[in-house]
């Protein structure tokens, strides 16, 4: 067979009158700017799905005489001068002095990840966490915000979905073509690729990097696919949570360190760097070494520098889906690497540990980026206490609600996922500003303001436009599994425009429980096939492909939608994408949500439904649990948790069936003589009204901003000052804290009996503290407070810091407060001792603290 011995990439000649469209074919703004796509599509609307709304590889097949008669045609020419000219204006707009705060200094935030989800033709994503990932920088890039993403150039990306006749769940993968990507290779002043090396088990890898324009954010790929290489390396890039542990520490050895390294050899020096989920936690290796190499600072002065400025966002409930490596792989990749921070491999290896000391125990990603991080949270309300939970025996002497580990609950980007229809109605009604300002409550109330028949109309089309894609589709995937004629008719006949629609796309893990709706099938049967009250269900989703109770679940979901009696009722989509998941949160009435409390972090689907007018129904789990509220939506359960999960599904799959029957189909087809269910539209504005000025991610960005990234920077700025005087003299005071808190004693505690205290009524606390060789100032001596249940248990707490009045002894100082009660009840009280780390953030982040005993 003849092969090619030169492979050359030849881009299409653009007539001079229509230059601006390469412009714009080479940044991601078109995929949340409506007037830019519909620029695109109008081009050659076939062309422009067939490939993915990817507008580098549409204009490349794009015929020459279409670009030449494009160039003639003066309708074109006017949309394109109108698109250019906004996207001229978006990127020329500054970030505001005062978003740097005080100090005035701008500062540059990295952003890393292993998956980023922007758009549907850079497939690079797997679900959730890529998309979040892509709307943090959409929303980055809208705010004017100076933040750079990091992830990987995945060549074959995460696995496309395709069903067998039985219903089984297969895999395929496609490979990119960066090439024909709106992707460019980062190069240097003289035109060469910027190119870093990095060490895995003595093999020197070499990566290069691709840059991707998201508005006026950039994000760049790292990519080990380079024929100077071996093809162990080569792969490194390859495939999105693919292959076995050593690949899987490969690849975040590659995301990590090379990511340090690439960024300071484009020149690039961020102040703040943001750990999305841990798996490029060796982020923090990398720096601490460049810090003592380049820097000269010591081991102990390094770390201090990278935890103030370090950010890391967990978003998994579960330990089991943390990436962990056993020491004797964590050994023949970090040997030297140890070395180079000046620290032995066990030293390495503890940052790593919730045991430090115990060495069996495997280096987890989530535990590294959490020792060295001051600046820590989980995606919900609901995560975080899940969290602290889960990590508490990082420190061990910190009561589990003081743990260093808050939340800043995750939003959609909005503008990218509503319905032309609807921004059209919010453009009207609301104000243009909505897409620049979706955070603002003061437009959301403007909601009221849409008539009911408006509303319900453009919701009407969603619908209509979802049951079309869905017959199309269903038509494709049963065509290509040899399905007969009769079932590709039937195709044309599943769903019906008028009839209430449920969604429920997500990942097919076991906690989603998907299932539980499926759980009495006759009576599921029963609502959806009511003559009078008809409802219908689109599913869509993927299984990990080594998840095999997941594919089992996909499989008798199919064999429960080929049912004769449901098939018109029920309808699978293969291949769960970004198209698919606008078309279904834009056309749903109802989103549907039954995972396992408290398993769900957060989940953001149903945000992009509720932007586009749809209810949802879901457990209390993750956002909803923040988020519910009966005027709404619906929720299943009251928040409970159990340990009998055959109890739970019985129990919450009938609550399902009868919040379904009895409440929301009623409310649906309850009409009015014009047809429109204005209880219905009700709940659809006071969804809106509530939920989407708080779960977006303009909200979430600016709160990443405000609480971690700007005093982040400040404080890092703070440490650097004088030639490192702050840093110096913190990682000292450190070092001696440390060396003498074995010393540290309360040798006795004061609280005097009084039975008749009443709210309002000061009561003094006094203990004496002997510090040994530290002083009153290193230490922050606190009365600990709170109510107490049956056992004596805390249930809430409030602190009141205890002052030295007097030397009470050798070294011993006598501390006291008075602490005034605000509420009746029954309350405990202890005392605290701590390191006064000048950085309130850091004061838990020691792990030190001494209590009172009885």
């Amino acid at each position: 067979m003849t092969t090619p011995i030169k492979t050359l990439d030849v881009k299409p000649l653009i007539p001079e009158a229509i230059q601006a469209i390469g412009e714009l074919s080479r940044n991601l703004w078109f995929v949340w700017n409506s007037d830019a796509e519909n620029l695109f599509r109008s081009m050659n609307p076939d062309l422009w799905e067939e490939t993915r709304e990817n507008p580098v590889e549409f204009l490349g097949r794009l015929k020459q005489s279409d670009l030449k008669s494009l160039a003639t045609d003066e309708g074109f020419c006017a949309h394109l001068a109108r698109v250019r000219q906004d996207f001229a204006r978006y990127m020329s707009e500054r970030p505001d002095p005062r978003v740097f705060g005080a100090r005035g200094e701008p500062f540059l935030v990295a952003y890393f990840t292993a998956e980023c989800g922007v758009a549907d033709c850079l497939p690079i994503y797997s679900g959730g966490l890529g998309i979040l990932s892509g709307d943090h920088l959409k929303s980055t890039s809208d705010l004017r915000l100076p933040v750079i993403g990091v992830s990987l150039a995945y060549q074959k990306g995460y696995f496309r979905q395709y069903l067998i006749q039985d219903g089984w769940q297969m895999e395929s993968y496609t490979a990119n073509q960066f090439s024909t990507m709106p992707m460019q290779l980062v190069r240097d002043a003289q035109g060469a690729p910027v190119m870093i090396t990095v060490d895995l088990k003595g093999e020197a890898v070499k990566v290069q990097a691709w840059k991707v324009n998201i508005g006026r954010t950039s994000l760049y790929l790292l990519d080990t696919n380079l024929k100077e290489n071996s093809d162990g390396a080569r792969n490194i890039t390859s495939q999105l949570y693919g292959g076995d542990r050593e690949m899987r520490i490969r690849q975040e050895i590659i995301l990590g360190i090379g990511g340090v390294r690439m960024l300071k050899a484009m020149g690039l020096q961020p102040a703040v760097y943001h750990m999305n989920e841990g798996h490029s936690a060796f982020t923090a290796f990398e720096r601490i070494r460049e810090l003592r190499e380049d820097r000269g600072l010591s081991f102990n002065e390094a770390v201090d520098l990278v935890r103030v400025t370090n950010v890391f966002t967990t978003h998994t409930p579960v330990p089991a889906g943390i990436d962990t490596f056993h020491p004797d792989l964590m050994r023949a990749y970090f040997e030297n690497l140890a070395k180079a921070m000046g620290i032995s491999i066990h030293v390495l290896l503890g940052f790593g540990r919730q045991d430090p000391r115990n060495k069996d125990e495997e280096l987890s990603m989530a535990v590294l980026a959490l020792r060295l991080s001051n600046w820590n949270n989980g995606v919900s309300r609901l995560h975080a206490k899940v969290s602290r939970r889960m990590w508490q025996k990082i420190w061990p002497r910190t009561p589990e609600t003081d743990l260093p580990i808050v939340y800043i609950t995750n939003g959609v980007h909005i503008p990218s996922y509503v319905s032309k229809g609807m921004a059209e109605n919010f453009d009207r009604y609301l104000s243009p500003r909505w897409i620049e300002d979706p955070d603002n409550v003061k437009i959301w109330e403007r909601v009221g303001r849409i008539p009911d028949s408006e509303l319900w109309r453009t919701h009407e089309k969603g619908r209509e436009r979802l049951v079309a894609f869905t017959r199309i589709r269903l038509k494709q995937q049963l065509a290509k599994r040899g399905a007969s004629n009769r079932e590709l008719v039937l195709a044309d006949e599943v769903l019906n425009t008028g009839t209430l629609t449920i969604g429920f796309a997500r990942r097919f893990a076991p906690y989603k429980r998907a299932h539980l709706i499926l759980k009495d099938i006759a009576r599921l049967e029963r609502i959806l096939t009511n003559e009078r009250r008809p409802a219908q269900i689109v599913f869509a989703g993927k299984a990990h492909p080594q998840d095999q109770q997941g594919k089992e679940l996909i499989k008798q979901l199919i064999q429960t939608t080929n049912r004769e009696s449901l098939r018109r009722h029920m309808v699978f989509l293969e291949d769960y994408d970004l198209d698919i998941a606008r078309a279904m949160v834009q056309g749903v009435d109802l989103w549907l949500n039954t995972p396992r409390r408290p398993n769900e972090a957060c989940g953001t689907s149903g945000m992009k439904a509720v932007a586009n007018g749809a209810l949802h129904f879901s457990v209390l789990d993750g956002w909803w649990d923040e988020g519910y509220d009966r005027e709404i939506g619906w929720a299943i359960g009251n928040g409970e948790e159990y340990e009998d999960y055959a109890f739970q599904d019985d129990l919450e799959s009938r609550a399902l069936y009868d919040i379904l029957e009895k409440d929301i189909v009623p409310i649906f087809y309850d009409r009015g003589p014009d047809g429109i269910p204005r209880r219905w539209v009700s709940m659809m504005k006071a969804s809106m009204h509530k939920l989407c000025p708080m779960f977006n991610t303009h909200r979430m960005v600016l709160e990443y901003w405000d609480r971690f990234y700007l005093p982040a920077a400040e404080r890092g700025a703070q440490l650097m000052e004088n030639q490192w005087e702050g840093l110096k003299k913190l990682a000292k005071w450190r070092e001696k804290v440390m060396y003498n808190w074995a010393n540290v004693a309360i040798k006795s505690i004061r609280m005097p009996e009084i039975s008749d205290l009443v709210v309002g009524q000061l009561y003094t606390v006094e203990a004496d503290i002997f510090l040994g060789e530290l002083a009153p100032d290193d230490v922050m001596v606190e009365a600990y407070a709170g109510r107490v249940d049956p056992s004596d248990r805390f249930l809430d707490r409030f602190t009141q810091v205890m002052n030295p009045i007097e030397l009470a002894g050798d070294r011993t100082y006598k501390y006291r407060c008075a602490i005034m009660f605000e509420d009746a009840g029954h309350f405990g009280l202890n005392i605290r001792v701590m390191p006064n780390h000048p950085n309130p953030e850091s004061r838990h982040a020691m792990g030190l603290a001494i209590w009172g005993q009885k």
